[in-house]
């Protein structure tokens, strides 16, 4: 499958996968910015995307940067319909104590692909039942 990406400045880096067998592409920074302790920042990576029909792009967070420095996408995974058209942003979260400085063509998220579904939603009186029932937020155990 080929992804269509355009470069918003000459220079700007593709996704790159680092291996034959990658789910994810690398998404690289575009600009040098520091992250704040506790603070959440649009990352502009410089590319824009043409995804084929029927599917969407997702950003996600990279291991090793949540790992070592903790930081990650704030929302997680981030999604990107394939009729949006404008410069691929990184929302970068410090979850740390110090400051986090941004290079720019730092690997920043990473950039998967995925089929898309497009439901439909209606109105019902009743939804089925199951043993699970209504418990959520950690019910079926630790």
């Amino acid at each position: 499958m080929k992804i269509g990406v355009k470069k918003l400045h000459p220079d700007a880096k593709l996704p790159e996968r680092q291996t034959p067998k990658s789910v994810g592409a690398d998404l690289y920074a575009y600009e040098n910015r520091l992250v704040g302790a506790g603070e959440t920042i649009a990352i502009k990576t410089g590319i824009a995307l043409e995804l084929p029909a029927g599917f969407e792009a997702q950003i996600r967070p990279r291991s090793g940067l949540a790992a070592k420095h903790n930081i990650t996408v704030q929302n997680t995974p981030g999604t990107i319909d394939e009729d949006y058209k404008g410069e691929v942003l990184v929302l970068l979260h410090n979850s740390g104590h110090e400051y986090f400085q941004v290079c720019k063509f730092d690997r920043v998220a990473q950039l998967i692909i995925a089929p898309a579904f497009y439901p439909s939603f209606e109105e019902v009186q009743e939804v089925g039942t199951s043993e699970r029932g209504a418990g959520g937020l950690g019910s079926t155990g630790r």
